[in-house]
């Protein structure tokens, strides 16, 4: 479906509103992984329920542990450490935490396993990620180019000491070698290499140890020991789609807020938050909270500064090349930016109206239908792969015009 945006710009009649947006995908993710792998019986509260958190909980099933849904409540039965199938065809979407953090279970359990996933999600890194689990016992065979969905792991039976990772891509191949670390048949070093963001690592690190399990971090080696224990486990409210609403107040002037968000959260996102708040332009290092690239991406143009988007070469391997999206939209729109080796560069503009090509990325979907409110005639093309973490974004968006206008 294509979802033409309404301008409210100017058009304010009450400025002040509370939004609720779904439990966090990266919290429900992790929350998933460990109970499941917990001994007992966990009940996570308000969990996401997204196409990509959907196929996570398809997954874990497929794995053999029981998960029971009512709303956004799930029990899920745990394995105690050893998973119940020791064989199996996983299916992981285009869902990067089911598929970096499966693979590593995969391949740290006893058993083989087939790893398939979306066309989307063969063309995402992977490889320093195998590698590491490769070193660490795990082989794998390939059905097509080499370190790519698909392929089938034989887990490591008997795990090395240590093992080195190069996170530049992703933070997400050690948080996934983090959680998995417990299959080990002793505890697991984790040597990093490379620079990245590391919010979403804390993030996996102190909900680890929620669940019982300690990590030691010494010179960016991480040591794992200890085992999951069943618990009763709260999801925050998902503050990558609570941006949206922090950056639409600073095109609007207007006041509103996300229920039940916290501003000690653990999502790395929180950095968007408060930067937006009084932002006019400049220079921006977005390494650490580079998923709302896009969102500031789509701000930039109303503002009366020039910004420059930086450390986020990475987020041209993700859903889809970002920052080839930013700039392909933004141009639609009229407005003068340069794509930049690591990022982009955003000048002040009056933007027209255009078809915005989301390219099967959500975050392009929601991030450009901002510059709707402030421009006649912004038309989000298959604006439906909101689903894949904000199913009801756009019927949101319109209650909250509704009430502002």
């Amino acid at each position: 479906m294509n979802y033409t945006v309404k301008k409210i710009y100017g058009k304010i009649k009450n400025g002040s509103a509370v939004v609720k947006v779904p439990g966090s995908k990266s919290i429900t993710a992790r929350a998933l992984l460990l109970a499941a792998l917990a001994e007992g019986e966990s009940t996570l509260y308000g969990v996401q329920l997204s196409d990509d958190c959907a196929t996570f909980v398809n997954a874990v099933k497929l794995l053999g542990v029981g998960v029971n849904i009512d709303g956004t409540t799930v029990k899920v039965n745990g394995c105690g450490g050893k998973l119940p199938k020791t064989s199996g065809e996983i299916y992981v979407g285009s869902a990067g935490t089911a598929a970096r953090f499966l693979t590593a279970v995969c391949a740290l359990s006893e058993g083989e396993y087939k790893l398939i996933s979306s066309e989307q999600m063969q063309k995402r890194p992977q490889g320093a990620l195998i590698e590491a689990l490769k070193s660490a016992g795990a082989q794998f065979t390939f059905g097509g180019e080499e370190n790519c969905f698909p392929f089938t792991v034989r887990g490591a039976k008997v795990c090395a000491d240590a093992v080195k990772v190069d996170i530049t891509k992703s933070s997400q191949f050690l948080s996934a070698l983090l959680m998995a670390g417990v299959l080990a048949d002793k505890p697991l070093k984790i040597k990093t290499a490379g620079a990245h963001g590391i919010d979403y690592v804390k993030m996996t690190v102190d909900m680890m140890w929620s669940f019982g399990v300690t990590v030691k971090e010494e010179d960016g080696a991480y040591t794992v020991s200890g085992k999951y224990a069943a618990k009763k486990y709260d999801i925050e409210p998902d503050v990558s789609a609570a941006c949206y609403f922090y950056a639409l107040n600073r095109l609007l002037s207007t006041d509103v807020k996300v229920a039940g968000l916290m501003p000690h959260t653990m999502q790395g996102d929180i950095k968007f938050i408060n930067l937006i708040k009084d932002f006019n332009g400049g220079r921006v290092d977005m390494s650490a909270f580079s998923d709302q690239a896009l969102t500031l991406a789509a701000v930039a143009p109303y503002l009366e500064n020039a910004t420059e988007i930086t450390g986020v070469s990475h987020i041209r391997g993700q859903e889809c090349n970002r920052i080839a999206a930013i700039v392909h939209n933004l141009k639609a729109m009229g407005v003068m930016c340069e794509e930049r080796e690591d990022g982009v560069k955003i000048y002040p503009s009056t933007p027209h109206g255009a078809d915005i090509e989301t390219f099967g990325d959500h975050r392009v979907a929601m991030a450009f239908s901002l510059c709707g409110l402030m421009t006649e005639g912004i038309v989000i093309k298959n604006a439906g792969v909101c689903s894949k973490t904000f199913k009801e974004y756009f019927e949101t968006l319109d209650n909250l015009i509704e009430r502002l206008s």
